[in-house]
């Protein structure tokens, strides 16, 4: 069986992914070993294997993270079922906006205001018809989706509306947040550029 390894220590996000999704596109049949050196490389580069419906094994060596995926084959879409259904159906309805939150205040230079305009936007954005499909959180505005926000009541509001909350990992380890999520997923810069690229339309909050 062909193998083919991924040295992804040291690198930055979203290059783990990257890097091990192109190894197993140029696979036809066999495993892709990618090895990692922090949980957030690991997470992301097993999310990318279950996002093909490909079986990863996740191994620890020393302060490294082995993942081994295995491809039989050619890649498949994933099955119909009722996510891909809703997905299929929020389309239809006209959710393909990705609102993007670069800030935890909405302009400069009042911060105040800004902070005011911000709660403002997203307990509207609840109650507006059709809902965006993403929430995407980066820079500062992953303060939004932390302990303490005033806009978290809003973000989980959107999120059981279906809406998908996403996080920047990279920011939040910058702002030594990530214990203090308390809404939605931590994502990856792969992951959101393939979402603002796939958006009908994304709306920038700066």
């Amino acid at each position: 069986m062909e193998e083919k390894r991924v040295d992804a220590r040291g690198l930055a996000c979203p290059l783990p992914v990257i890097r091990t999704k192109k190894a197993i596109e140029a696979l036809t049949a066999g495993k892709v070993v990618t090895i990692v050196d922090n949980p957030v490389a690991r997470d992301n580069v097993a999310k990318l294997a279950r996002s093909l419906n490909l079986p990863v094994a996740v191994a620890v060596e020393g302060n490294n993270f082995v993942l081994t995926i295995t491809k039989e084959g050619a890649l498949v879409e994933p099955a119909p079922g009722p996510e891909t259904a809703a997905v299929a159906q929020a389309e239809r309805s006209g959710r393909g906006t990705v609102v993007l939150v670069l800030s935890d205040a909405v302009g400069r230079p009042a911060e105040e205001l800004g902070h005011i305009l911000t709660k403002s936007f997203f307990y509207t954005l609840t109650e507006s018809t059709p809902a965006p499909a993403a929430v995407i959180l980066m820079n500062g505005g992953v303060r939004l989706s932390t302990e303490g926000s005033e806009v978290l009541a809003s973000l989980k509001t959107l999120e059981k509306q279906g809406v998908e909350i996403l996080s920047c990992g990279t920011c939040l380890d910058y702002l030594k947040l990530k214990d203090k999520l308390a809404v939605g997923n931590i994502s990856n810069m792969f992951t959101i550029v393939e979402k603002l690229l796939g958006a009908e339309k994304v709306v920038t909050i700066s």
